[in-house]
């Protein structure tokens, strides 16, 4: 019989200092106000912006010449 309650008591304690730990959720009253100033967004936006443009600009190059090249080949065949 105690062997039964001191077991009941092994597995109930662990389980309620489980339950009485779970964080309380953060206060949704209000959204939290943005953190980077408009200056910094710009300069980051600006930093991810520019290889992007670069990729493109490159990208407008070689399809240019792909065609000039396939417009050279289609005048020399006829």
């Amino acid at each position: 019989m105690k062997t039964n309650l001191l077991r009941s008591a092994c597995l109930a304690l662990p389980l309620l200092a489980l339950s009485a730990c779970k964080p309380e959720p953060p206060p949704t009253d209000k959204p939290p106000e943005p953190k980077a100033a408009t200056a910094d967004a710009t300069q980051l936006r600006d930093a991810i912006q520019q290889p992007i443009d670069r990729a493109k600009a490159v990208d407008a190059a070689s399809q240019q010449a792909a065609d000039d090249q396939r417009a050279a080949i289609d005048a020399a065949t006829q």
